[in-house]
């Protein structure tokens, strides 16, 4: 039985422990709404409702939101849909084109291609397991006890190649950073939980913040004419991938 399937069963099994848990939040939640009601002269009993209710529901949501978050890991999304679609919602009212399933035959192939005012970018996914660590150490990538070398490796060489494959048919010198995002896991660096890890030459954070990246670390000044040039040579030079 493979880890995504023990996983989904296990968080079946485990709804009546939660719905308990949930249920002596939410009575700690009235607790709490009772107490702030007498000290501020308030309703006792719409108070304590009311926070009893904020309470459940928020641990709900937070229950919801963490099954949810491990759709990619589980084969139940698509991590390339997903983020393909924040990229779009995000950029392209900055004047960013985003081109998806893009390859240089014979070389590399990426997920997203990002062209825009602040330069481009090569952004493919990646799904982990809940408790899978993905940290930098001494500089070095680490995927739970595993280097991840080979993954950096790859990503950084895609974009390369992309880069030059550009550069040269549109005639405009081109650099592209690597951006890999990241479907379950645990971003951390040391000790601390991180929004994104920086290691030999890519840079891994969650899918809702990989835009955020790129409007904020601009690498290279694009003006409208050469973002729509990239845009154009990009779909006609290099493969659709089904």
């Amino acid at each position: 039985m493979s880890p995504q399937v023990m996983y989904e069963q296990n968080w079946h099994k485990e709804a009546r422990e939660r719905w308990k848990a949930r249920g002596l939040k939410a009575v700690g939640g009235v607790a709490a709404g009772v107490a702030l009601a007498y000290r501020f002269g308030l309703s006792p009993v719409v108070s304590g409702l009311v926070l009893g209710l904020l309470v459940g529901a928020a641990d709900l949501a937070w229950s919801w939101w963490s099954f949810r978050s491990t759709a990619v890991w589980r084969g139940r999304r698509r991590g390339e849909a997903v983020t393909g679609r924040l990229l779009r919602r995000r950029l392209r009212r900055h004047g960013y084109q985003v081109l998806d399933g893009r390859a240089v035959p014979g070389q590399a192939s990426i997920d997203h291609l990002v062209i825009g005012p602040g330069g481009v970018w090569v952004v493919d996914n990646e799904a982990w397991d809940p408790e899978t660590e993905i940290a930098t150490y001494g500089g070095r990538l680490f995927f739970g006890e595993k280097y991840g070398s080979k993954e950096a490796k790859a990503l950084v060489e895609a974009a390369g190649a992309l880069a030059g494959v550009l550069g040269r048919e549109a005639g405009v010198p081109v650099t592209i950073e690597p951006l890999l995002a990241v479907h379950g896991g645990q971003l951390v660096h040391g000790t601390e939980r991180r929004r994104s890890v920086t290691a030999e030459g890519v840079t891994l954070l969650r899918p809702r913040h990989v835009a955020s990246w790129i409007l904020g670390t601009p690498h290279q000044r694009l003006d409208g004419s050469q973002v729509e040039l990239l845009a154009r040579t990009a779909a006609r030079v290099l493969r659709r991938m089904g």
